[in-house]
Protein backbone atom coordinates (compact mmCIF):
# COMPACT_ATOMS: atom_id res chain seq x y z
CA UNK A 1 0.00 0.00 0.00
CA UNK A 2 1.56 3.11 -1.45
CA UNK A 3 1.28 5.49 1.58
CA UNK A 4 2.34 9.03 1.93
CA UNK A 5 1.40 10.22 5.12
CA UNK A 6 -1.29 9.39 7.89
CA UNK A 7 -3.98 10.14 10.02
CA UNK A 8 -4.41 8.48 13.17
CA UNK A 9 -7.23 8.48 14.94
CA UNK A 10 -7.09 8.60 18.79
CA UNK A 11 -9.74 7.10 21.31
CA UNK A 12 -10.00 3.34 20.58
CA UNK A 13 -7.30 3.04 18.10
CA UNK A 14 -4.46 4.32 20.29
CA UNK A 15 -5.50 3.97 23.95
CA UNK A 16 -9.16 3.18 25.18
CA UNK A 17 -10.19 4.96 29.05
CA UNK A 18 -6.57 5.83 30.18
CA UNK A 19 -4.74 2.85 28.65
CA UNK A 20 -2.61 2.38 25.97
CA UNK A 21 -3.31 -0.28 23.28
CA UNK A 22 -0.75 -3.14 23.86
CA UNK A 23 1.60 -2.16 21.14
CA UNK A 24 0.02 1.43 20.13
CA UNK A 25 2.84 3.38 21.92
CA UNK A 26 5.67 1.32 19.82
CA UNK A 27 4.07 1.90 16.67
CA UNK A 28 3.63 5.42 16.69
CA UNK A 29 7.35 5.23 17.64
CA UNK A 30 8.19 2.84 14.78
CA UNK A 31 6.27 4.77 12.42
CA UNK A 32 7.74 8.00 13.58
CA UNK A 33 11.44 6.87 13.07
CA UNK A 34 10.96 6.28 9.35
CA UNK A 35 9.68 9.70 8.66
CA UNK A 36 6.46 9.05 7.78
CA UNK A 37 4.27 11.85 8.31
CA UNK A 38 1.53 12.06 10.90
CA UNK A 39 -1.12 13.60 12.00
CA UNK A 40 -3.63 12.74 15.12
CA UNK A 41 -7.25 13.23 14.75
CA UNK A 42 -10.06 13.45 17.28
CA UNK A 43 -13.57 13.68 17.49
CA UNK A 44 -13.10 13.79 21.60
CA UNK A 45 -14.16 16.88 23.53
CA UNK A 46 -13.46 16.27 26.52
CA UNK A 47 -9.37 17.94 26.09
CA UNK A 48 -8.09 21.08 24.27
CA UNK A 49 -5.28 20.54 21.78
CA UNK A 50 -2.80 20.89 24.74
CA UNK A 51 -4.25 19.43 27.24
CA UNK A 52 -4.43 16.34 24.88
CA UNK A 53 -0.95 16.84 24.01
CA UNK A 54 0.58 16.60 27.70
CA UNK A 55 -1.91 13.70 28.28
CA UNK A 56 -0.75 11.63 25.82
CA UNK A 57 2.36 12.40 26.55
CA UNK A 58 2.05 10.98 29.89
CA UNK A 59 1.08 7.79 28.62
CA UNK A 60 4.13 7.50 26.67
CA UNK A 61 2.70 8.84 23.07
CA UNK A 62 5.36 11.13 21.47
CA UNK A 63 3.22 13.71 19.87
CA UNK A 64 3.64 16.99 19.31
CA UNK A 65 0.73 19.22 19.72
CA UNK A 66 1.10 20.88 16.64
CA UNK A 67 0.36 17.19 15.14
CA UNK A 68 -2.80 17.27 16.77
CA UNK A 69 -5.68 18.00 15.39
CA UNK A 70 -9.05 18.10 17.63
CA UNK A 71 -12.84 18.49 16.82
CA UNK A 72 -12.71 21.61 18.84
CA UNK A 73 -9.97 23.10 16.27
CA UNK A 74 -11.81 22.40 13.61
CA UNK A 75 -15.00 24.30 14.96
CA UNK A 76 -13.55 27.07 16.14
CA UNK A 77 -12.31 27.81 12.06
CA UNK A 78 -15.32 26.80 10.99
CA UNK A 79 -17.34 29.06 12.77
CA UNK A 80 -14.29 32.28 12.21
CA UNK A 81 -15.11 31.65 8.50
CA UNK A 82 -18.47 31.16 8.82
CA UNK A 83 -18.30 35.10 10.40
CA UNK A 84 -19.86 33.34 13.67
CA UNK A 85 -18.67 35.49 16.87
CA UNK A 86 -21.39 34.71 19.65
CA UNK A 87 -21.68 31.00 20.25
CA UNK A 88 -22.89 28.99 23.45
CA UNK A 89 -20.95 25.88 24.39
CA UNK A 90 -21.98 22.59 24.97
CA UNK A 91 -18.89 20.73 25.81
CA UNK A 92 -16.59 20.03 28.36
CA UNK A 93 -14.78 22.46 30.14
CA UNK A 94 -11.20 20.74 28.79
CA UNK A 95 -12.05 21.44 25.28
CA UNK A 96 -13.24 25.32 26.03
CA UNK A 97 -9.80 26.87 25.78
CA UNK A 98 -9.56 25.73 21.75
CA UNK A 99 -13.07 28.52 21.62
CA UNK A 100 -11.09 31.37 23.31
CA UNK A 101 -11.23 33.54 19.75
CA UNK A 102 -14.93 33.51 19.83
CA UNK A 103 -17.19 35.41 22.49
CA UNK A 104 -19.36 32.98 24.69
CA UNK A 105 -23.02 34.46 24.83
CA UNK A 106 -25.75 32.62 26.40
CA UNK A 107 -28.54 35.23 25.62
CA UNK A 108 -28.49 35.53 21.89
CA UNK A 109 -25.78 33.60 20.60
CA UNK A 110 -25.60 33.14 16.68
CA UNK A 111 -24.63 29.56 16.86
CA UNK A 112 -24.72 26.54 19.83
CA UNK A 113 -21.71 24.10 19.67
CA UNK A 114 -22.76 20.96 20.88
CA UNK A 115 -20.22 18.33 22.31
CA UNK A 116 -20.10 15.23 24.65
CA UNK A 117 -21.13 16.42 27.83
CA UNK A 118 -22.04 12.87 29.22
CA UNK A 119 -23.30 13.28 32.74
CA UNK A 120 -23.74 17.40 32.87
CA UNK A 121 -26.89 16.22 30.14
CA UNK A 122 -30.15 17.66 32.00
CA UNK A 123 -33.28 18.16 31.03
CA UNK A 124 -32.82 22.05 31.64
CA UNK A 125 -29.55 21.96 29.62
CA UNK A 126 -31.29 20.60 26.34
CA UNK A 127 -34.46 22.87 26.69
CA UNK A 128 -31.77 25.90 27.00
CA UNK A 129 -29.85 24.50 23.73
CA UNK A 130 -33.26 24.12 22.31
CA UNK A 131 -34.91 27.18 22.67
CA UNK A 132 -32.13 28.87 21.73
CA UNK A 133 -31.87 26.94 18.26
CA UNK A 134 -35.65 27.87 18.05
CA UNK A 135 -35.03 31.62 18.60
CA UNK A 136 -32.66 31.51 15.69
CA UNK A 137 -28.96 29.93 16.75
CA UNK A 138 -27.18 27.95 14.60
CA UNK A 139 -27.01 23.88 15.59
CA UNK A 140 -23.02 23.15 15.30
CA UNK A 141 -22.47 19.51 16.15
CA UNK A 142 -18.51 18.74 17.16
CA UNK A 143 -19.66 14.92 15.80
CA UNK A 144 -22.64 12.80 15.87
CA UNK A 145 -21.31 9.54 17.22
CA UNK A 146 -23.16 6.88 18.31
CA UNK A 147 -21.11 6.13 21.41
CA UNK A 148 -17.58 5.71 22.43
CA UNK A 149 -15.65 2.76 24.61
CA UNK A 150 -14.72 2.94 28.20
CA UNK A 151 -12.64 0.28 30.43
CA UNK A 152 -16.33 -0.15 31.50
CA UNK A 153 -18.04 -0.51 28.01
CA UNK A 154 -20.05 1.62 25.50
CA UNK A 155 -21.39 4.79 26.41
CA UNK A 156 -23.60 7.25 24.94
CA UNK A 157 -21.76 10.48 22.93
CA UNK A 158 -23.05 13.76 21.30
CA UNK A 159 -24.80 11.99 18.52
CA UNK A 160 -28.13 11.05 20.55
CA UNK A 161 -28.13 14.14 21.91
CA UNK A 162 -27.57 16.15 18.79
CA UNK A 163 -30.83 14.37 16.96
CA UNK A 164 -32.79 14.97 19.75
CA UNK A 165 -31.95 19.16 19.26
CA UNK A 166 -32.71 18.52 15.39
CA UNK A 167 -35.83 16.51 15.76
CA UNK A 168 -37.06 19.21 18.63
CA UNK A 169 -36.30 22.39 16.39
CA UNK A 170 -36.72 20.68 13.20
CA UNK A 171 -33.31 21.46 12.04
CA UNK A 172 -30.53 20.09 10.74
CA UNK A 173 -27.28 20.20 12.61
CA UNK A 174 -23.93 20.90 10.86
CA UNK A 175 -21.24 18.46 11.42
CA UNK A 176 -18.07 20.10 11.73
CA UNK A 177 -15.90 16.59 13.08
CA UNK A 178 -15.14 13.13 11.39
CA UNK A 179 -17.26 12.05 9.08
CA UNK A 180 -17.36 15.49 7.06
CA UNK A 181 -14.97 15.66 4.30
CA UNK A 182 -14.23 19.15 5.15
CA UNK A 183 -12.87 18.18 8.76
CA UNK A 184 -9.99 16.02 6.73
CA UNK A 185 -9.70 18.46 3.89
CA UNK A 186 -8.78 21.29 7.04
CA UNK A 187 -6.37 18.83 8.67
CA UNK A 188 -4.24 17.94 5.89
CA UNK A 189 -4.32 20.98 4.27
CA UNK A 190 -0.40 21.63 5.14
CA UNK A 191 0.57 18.21 4.42
CA UNK A 192 1.11 18.76 0.43
CA UNK A 193 0.19 15.19 -0.24
CA UNK A 194 -2.38 13.87 -2.40
CA UNK A 195 -5.33 12.46 -1.04
CA UNK A 196 -5.00 9.26 -2.36
CA UNK A 197 -1.96 8.70 -0.63
CA UNK A 198 -3.11 9.21 2.56
CA UNK A 199 -4.55 6.74 5.01
CA UNK A 200 -6.63 7.19 7.81
CA UNK A 201 -6.59 4.73 10.43
CA UNK A 202 -9.23 4.21 13.44
CA UNK A 203 -11.83 1.83 15.30
CA UNK A 204 -14.69 3.69 14.21
CA UNK A 205 -16.07 2.92 10.37
CA UNK A 206 -18.86 5.78 10.27
CA UNK A 207 -17.06 8.16 11.31
CA UNK A 208 -13.39 7.07 10.37
CA UNK A 209 -13.62 4.64 7.67
CA UNK A 210 -16.90 6.53 6.24
CA UNK A 211 -14.69 9.60 6.47
CA UNK A 212 -11.54 8.28 5.01
CA UNK A 213 -13.93 7.50 1.90
CA UNK A 214 -15.45 10.47 1.32
CA UNK A 215 -12.21 12.47 1.47
CA UNK A 216 -10.71 10.17 -1.52
CA UNK A 217 -8.44 9.07 1.37
CA UNK A 218 -7.41 4.64 2.27
CA UNK A 219 -8.91 3.52 5.21
CA UNK A 220 -7.74 0.88 7.54
CA UNK A 221 -9.87 -0.15 10.65
CA UNK A 222 -8.70 -1.55 13.55
CA UNK A 223 -10.56 -4.33 15.59
CA UNK A 224 -10.19 -2.20 19.09
CA UNK A 225 -12.27 0.03 20.46
CA UNK A 226 -15.90 0.50 19.13
CA UNK A 227 -15.12 -1.95 16.38
CA UNK A 228 -17.93 -4.51 15.98
CA UNK A 229 -18.63 -6.69 13.44
CA UNK A 230 -22.21 -6.09 12.92
CA UNK A 231 -21.52 -1.82 12.26
CA UNK A 232 -19.06 -2.93 9.69
CA UNK A 233 -21.27 -5.58 7.92
CA UNK A 234 -23.56 -3.19 7.89
CA UNK A 235 -21.73 0.09 6.11
CA UNK A 236 -21.46 0.94 2.98
CA UNK A 237 -17.59 1.96 3.38
CA UNK A 238 -15.14 -0.22 3.72
CA UNK A 239 -12.17 -0.14 4.59
CA UNK A 240 -8.57 -0.92 2.42
CA UNK A 241 -7.14 -3.21 5.01
CA UNK A 242 -8.75 -4.45 8.67
CA UNK A 243 -5.90 -4.97 11.24
CA UNK A 244 -5.82 -6.86 14.27
CA UNK A 245 -4.69 -3.24 16.70
CA UNK A 246 -2.39 -0.77 15.21
CA UNK A 247 0.36 -2.67 16.56
CA UNK A 248 0.55 -4.33 13.18
CA UNK A 249 0.50 -1.29 11.16
CA UNK A 250 4.17 -0.47 11.24
CA UNK A 251 4.66 -3.95 9.03
CA UNK A 252 1.76 -2.99 6.90
CA UNK A 253 3.09 0.52 5.71
CA UNK A 254 6.62 -1.16 5.70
Amino acid sequence: MKVSALLLDLDGTLYVGDSPLPGAVEAVRALAERGIPMLFLTNTTRRSRRSLARWLEARGFSVREEALFTVSMAAARWLERERVRRVALYVPEGAVEDFAALTRDEETPEAIVVGDLGDRWSFALLNRAFHQVMAGARLVALQKNRYWVTEHGLTLDAGPFVVALEYATGTQAAVVGKPSPAFFQMATAGLGVPAEEVAVVGDDVDADIAGARAAGHRAILVRTGKFREDRLRASASQPDVILGSIAELPDLIG
